[in-house]
């Protein structure tokens, strides 16, 4: 019985974030408020190649708004 729980909670830890988690995760490094309880929790469980999927993603999205909303700003002061 002792052994079953053990391998059920050694399931469990090795369980990786879904995808808002790692999202989540990515955006508050991002601006520095992650805790370091979530940093450990995600060297431990995720994968890198997930984390650095997801962070370029986010990369490329935030620099096409910050070009959209230069372009907005310099079409309507002129």
């Amino acid at each position: 019985m002792v052994m079953k729980m053990q391998l059920c909670w050694l399931k469990m830890s090795k369980k990786t974030p879904n995808l808002l988690k790692v999202t989540l995760s990515i955006l508050s490094s991002f601006i520095g408020i992650q805790s370091n309880k979530n940093r450990v929790r995600d060297f431990k469980s995720g994968s890198p190649a997930q984390f650095i999927i997801i962070g370029i993603i986010i990369t490329i999205l935030f620099i096409i708004l910050l070009y959209s909303f230069v372009k907005l700003i310099l079409i309507y002061s002129a």
